[in-house]
């Protein structure tokens, strides 16, 4: 096995939506990433009864093994469809977008199960002259940062069951189109807003099915869907106070159009997050002197017995189906 000295650049991270989950499968995309961390992890117990010695233990016993780590990336239009499909657990639909032929509207919703969708994760590593997959991959929480002058990017947490030693991958890296701060529209009760900076936390709050009889977790099962959000918005009115005092449910919509890139005949890839039933938790004005003043809002949302989802993102590119 060879080894050299590389830089982080030079590693790869690949993902595969699973058909049988646990089951191995090729990358579907090679994602390129800003950071990631993807390391196996133990549990063990020490053998610490008395020898007649004053030594604290005699050995280590190996009771779990599994894998988790992050990888935090540059929002694309193609790849960023498996991270919701793992996340969120169901695609609902994937139609062809209006007027189009090419393009594809790929609608994700929260799955009513403890099972949301698999993904195998593939780590490329020229490093160490040995690959990895890491099958039963599941994306416990994401968080979605929208911020000027940057890329839109996300973080998404990750398990896995332990890596498994896979023949050298090689990664091909598919072109897909990126957002940036400008694609972004926010929408608050159907009023659009200038937004300073925003981020929203999904987290579906993964717990490992330990079980006696193996060192690996059985699953990585949901046990509830959780969401909110923050944005800065220059103040205008009392209109955000007014709704956090009073209680009021609002919709909130944070629609990516990168309108610089035409797919198909006549449409821009485009990622849509819709919550039609939030509540502000809170709302901070700080005034400084010489500075406009900015509101910081805090919201969450909750299922809407209504519209009968809590988070509906749609994303349309070329992409049929994931």
């Amino acid at each position: 096995m060879s080894s050299t000295k590389i830089i982080g650049r030079q590693s790869q991270i690949g993902i595969g939506k699973e058909s049988s989950r646990g089951t191995v499968v090729a990358p579907t995309y090679w994602v390129p990433f800003n950071d990631l961390t993807i390391d196996q992890k133990i549990e063990s117990v020490f053998d610490a009864q008395a020898y007649g010695i004053i030594e604290d233990s005699v050995a280590m016993y190996l009771t779990k093994l599994w894998s988790a780590g992050s990888i935090t990336a540059n929002l694309y239009d193609h790849s960023f469809g498996l991270i919701l499909y793992s996340l969120l657990g169901t695609l609902t639909s994937h139609s062809t977008h209006s007027g189009e032929t090419t393009v594809y509207d790929n609608i994700f919703n929260v799955a009513e199960s403890t099972q949301h969708q698999s993904l195998t994760f593939a780590f490329h590593d020229p490093g160490s002259g040995q690959d990895y997959a890491f099958p039963n991959g599941v994306v416990s929480k994401l968080e979605i940062n929208y911020a000027l002058k940057q890329f839109v990017q996300y973080t998404a947490t990750i398990m896995a069951l332990k890596g498994t030693s896979e023949s050298s991958y090689t990664p091909s890296n598919t072109t897909e189109n990126v957002f940036l701060p400008q694609n972004l529209t926010l929408q608050i009760a159907s009023t659009t807003y200038a937004v300073k900076s925003a981020k929203l936390t999904i987290d579906q709050n993964i717990e490992s099915q330990d079980v006696l009889g193996s060192t690996s977790p059985a699953d990585f099962l949901t046990k509830e869907f959780h969401v909110e959000g923050q944005l800065e918005i220059i103040l205008n009115g009392n209109t955000f106070v007014a709704d956090l005092i009073a209680g009021t449910a609002v919709d909130v919509n944070l629609s990516l159009v990168n309108n610089a890139v035409t797919i198909g005949s006549a449409t821009n890839p485009t990622l849509t997050l819709d919550m039609p039933q939030c509540y502000l938790t809170e709302v901070s004005t700080p005034r400084k002197v010489k500075d406009l003043v900015y509101a910081t809002i805090k919201f969450r949302a909750t299922y809407s017995l209504s519209s009968s989802y809590m988070l509906k993102a749609t994303l349309t590119n070329i992409v049929n189906g994931y």
